[in-house]
């Protein structure tokens, strides 16, 4: 980026789902343009990224390679002095040091969520941020998706009043994809970590940290945690729980939902609705289907931070630090599960 071309060059590292997911994301915002891909083992020759995945429609991507680079090592990206933003969508593992080298390098970072397998890693990760010429910012979606952001909308401004209870609800058959990866417990953190996490960032954001959580949840195909249901207590008072798994039989695919009651009114939120997906009961009037807008969160939460960098800001609706808060949380989960105990935060 430079004074007279505002244009964001992103590099992204990782061409298996989630980086075919940030791929068309890019595609869908004015002022970013993908000018490199990293992966050790998959770089199309002819440009096109294709994945599946849980959420989306499952199309390639495909890319002019005569305007993009292709690398198959980080250093050799981090060199490319063309590059302003690194989009990390590569395995968990391999979050802390590959963040960690590219804030070195003086890029801003975009790292998929977990922010790191640990929260003493994630902490790591966050000090690095604090010297660095980049940003940090943890790829949290659901802050962006347009019935999610309604709700946090709801929240915050008491449109209908306090909310007295609250339910989220993310489950699905084991993923079908990086199983090498996602089914190592050790390395991805189960579905507690690697899914359930949205659920929890989205609670944190939208009820503050909580002050402790009761878990109960069992392990099934990872070694991790594969399903868990907890409550969460919050300053509001407000009765909070959420559920999260992979374990489901293979042919249930994914759903994701909320419930949340308020004083005057109550949203429902159910991802197989379609079109139809966010309905509002108000006391005192029918129930109506909410139109938040098409799309999901990804091109809103990428627009976010491209924006960010082109005003020279830090990205302010999720940061480095709720990243690694929502780790310490889903270890706070953890500890839980293991001791038929609630846990303090």
């Amino acid at each position: 980026m430079s004074e007279n071309d505002k244009t964001v060059r992103i590099g992204l590292v990782g061409c298996g789902f989630m980086g075919v997911t940030h791929a068309k994301a890019y595609a869908k915002i004015p002022g970013a343009r993908i000018a490199a891909i990293c992966d050790a083992v998959r770089l199309p020759e002819d440009g096109v990224l294709s994945s599946g995945g849980n959420v989306g429609d499952g199309e390639a991507v495909r890319l002019d390679m005569t305007q993009v680079r292709a690398y198959r090592d980080l250093s050799d990206l981090l060199a490319d002095p063309a590059i302003d933003l690194v989009d990390l969508c590569v395995p968990t593992s391999l979050h802390p040091q590959m963040a960690k080298a590219a804030l070195a390098a003086g890029k801003h970072v975009l790292c998929e969520k977990p922010m790191a397998r640990t929260s003493a890693l994630a902490r790591e990760m966050v000090e690095a941020a604090k010297g660095a010429r980049g940003f940090l910012m943890p790829a949290m979606c659901m802050r962006f998706w347009p019935e999610w952001a309604w709700l946090k909308q709801a929240i915050a401004t008491g449109a209908y009043g306090r909310v007295f209870a609250a339910r989220f609800r993310r489950v699905a058959e084991p993923p079908g994809w990086s199983k090498q990866q996602f089914l190592d417990g050790q390395k991805s953190g189960g579905a507690l970590l690697d899914l359930h996490i949205h659920d929890v960032d989205f609670i944190q954001y939208c009820f503050g940290r909580p002050k402790s959580v009761y878990s109960t949840g069992y392990t099934k195909i990872s070694g991790a945690i594969d399903h868990v249901v907890s409550q969460f207590e919050v300053e509001s008072g407000a009765i909070v729980h959420a559920e999260g798994g992979w374990a489901m039989a293979p042919g249930f695919g994914f759903s994701m939902s909320y419930t949340v009651n308020f004083e005057r009114a109550t949203a429902d939120y159910d991802l197989a609705r379609g079109a139809e997906a966010l309905k509002l009961a108000v006391e005192g009037q029918p129930a109506q289907v909410v139109k938040c807008g098409g799309g999901d969160g990804y091109v809103g939460e990428m627009t976010h931070l491209v924006q960010a960098i082109q005003r020279g800001e830090p990205p302010s609706v999720v940061t480095a630090l709720d990243g690694q808060t929502a780790v310490e949380i889903c270890e706070a989960e953890e500890k839980s599960i293991a001791s038929h105990q609630s846990v303090r935060l």
